[in-house]
């Protein structure tokens, strides 16, 4: 009797394929991991941009109106007042180019310090964007994560000057010491 002629086809073996999937899983995992340190490292110097944005606009303020924004009010020691800065920004001085005869008696921003805070068309995600025809009052300036910066003058303040910074990914900050993700001015 003749055994029938077996042709082996060219093929691979079950070990073969698990390796080669156990290989793509952990280049997989390797491409991952490293596009979320990159998404984050991003977001860290897209906030120091900010803060450094941030910083300049607010000691032109300071050369423009004699004080820093919110001097005269002494805030929390927590600097939770990103409104009041966004206002001291952005809204005084939208009002008043806005207005066709400001009153004699005008001591607010005369000048928009920070165009890109215009919550009408802010690409930037610094405020809450909104369709309303003008501005509105009371919008918080936010970093990459979506918390408001803080902000903080007078006595309050570590910097003879004002202090500005953000709270990082976590959202957790100590006004009087440096945590290690939070992003500052000082």
């Amino acid at each position: 009797m003749k055994t029938p002629f077996r042709r082996h086809s060219a093929a691979f073996t079950l070990i073969e394929l698990m390796a080669v999937i156990t290989i793509i899983a952990i280049l997989a995992g390797i491409v991952i991991g490293g596009m979320g340190y990159v998404h984050e490292k991003k977001r860290r110097s897209q906030a120091e941009v900010q803060i450094n944005l941030l910083s300049r606009a607010i000691e032109e303020y300071k050369m423009d109106m004699g004080v820093y924004p919110g001097a005269g009010t002494n805030g929390p020691a927590d600097g939770d007042v990103s409104d009041e800065l966004y206002q001291a920004l952005f809204k005084d001085g939208y009002d008043y180019t806005d207005s066709a005869s400001p009153p004699d008696n005008w001591t607010k921003a005369t000048k928009i310090y920070v165009p890109e805070l215009d919550p009408r068309n802010s690409k930037l995600g610094w405020v809450t964007t909104t369709t309303r025809t003008t501005p509105q009052a009371n919008l918080k300036i936010t970093h990459p994560w979506g918390i408001n910066y803080l902000y903080r003058t007078g006595s309050n303040a570590q910097n003879p000057d004002f202090d500005l910074w953000s709270r990082g990914k976590d959202g957790i900050t100590d006004p009087m010491t440096k945590l290690k993700d939070d992003i500052r001015n000082f």
